[in-house]
C-alpha cells in the first residue's frame, strides 16, 4: 500500500490527520506540485485528473479522492470513529463535511487558482473575475461556521469527525490568500485553538 502525498495542499492534509486520529501508518510517495510531477505520464496512469493524495493498494486498486480514501480506512479500521456511528451521526457529519468543502474550502482554492501568477501553470485557464468572485464567498462562510459552532466544542456534534478535519484545513490554508479570521469569529477561534492542539493537526 502506499499513499502519494504532498506538504503543500491541503487535501493530501486531510487524509495525513484522519490517518493520525486513527494511528495509522501508510508509506508515501511526495509528488512535487512545483516541479509538476503530478502532470508526469506516471502519475498520470494513476489518477488522470492529476491531483494528490491517491492511495495504491496491495493489489494495484488505486483510490482517489480525499474522502474516498478517508473513507476506505474508516471501514478498515472503524474506531476511532470519525464518519458518525448511528443514522443520524453520519448525515449530520457528510452534512457538515460537504458544507465546509463547497462553502469555504473550495471558494479558497478558486481565490488561489485563479489570482496567484504562480498557480497559472496549473490552472488553465486562469479566470481572475472568478477568483475575485469567491472572495466574498470565503468571508461570509466564516460567519456561517463561526454561528454555528456557538455554544459547542465540535462541528457535527459532541465529538472530533471529519468535519472537523475539513474545516481545520480550510481554515489553516487561508493564509495562502491572506484571510484570517476576524475578532467577530470568537466561536471559529475557539474551536480551531481546541482541534489545533490535538497532535494529528501537526500531520
Amino acid at each position: 500500500m502506499k499513499l502519494y502525498d504532498t506538504s503543500r495542499a491541503p487535501n493530501p492534509r486531510r487524509v495525513r490527520i484522519f490517518l493520525a486520529e486513527k494511528g495509522i501508518s501508510v508509506p508515501t510517495v511526495q509528488v512535487d506540485l512545483a516541479k509538476l510531477e503530478q502532470k508526469s505520464d506516471d502519475f498520470t496512469r494513476l489518477n488522470p485528473r492529476q491531483r494528490v493524495p491517491v492511495l495504491v493498494l496491495d493489489d494495484g486498486t488505486v483510490i482517489c479522492e480525499t474522502i474516498a480514501i478517508c473513507r476506505y480506512f474508516e471501514a478498515l479500521q472503524p474506531e476511532p470513529n470519525l464518519f458518525g456511528e448511528t443514522p443520524q451521526e453520519q448525515g449530520l457529519v457528510e452534512m457538515w463535511q460537504r458544507r465546509v468543502e463547497l462553502d469555504l474550502l473550495y471558494p479558497i482554492m478558486m481565490v488561489l487558482r485563479h489570482l496567484n501568477p504562480g498557480m497559472a501553470t496549473m490552472e488553465v485557464p486562469q479566470v481572475p473575475e472568478w477568483g475575485e468572485a469567491n472572495k466574498p464567498k470565503v468571508l461570509a462562510a466564516l460567519d456561517f461556521f463561526n454561528d454555528a459552532l456557538a455554544g459547542r466544542a465540535f462541528l457535527a456534534g459532541d465529538r472530533f469527525t471529519v468535519a472537523d478535519i475539513t474545516l481545520l484545513v480550510a481554515v489553516d490554508f487561508m493564509r495562502v490568500i491572506r484571510v484570517a479570521l476576524a475578532p467577530t469569529h470568537e466561536n471559529l477561534a475557539r474551536w480551531h485553538a481546541a482541534v489545533s492542539a490535538r497532535p494529528s493537526a501537526k500531520a
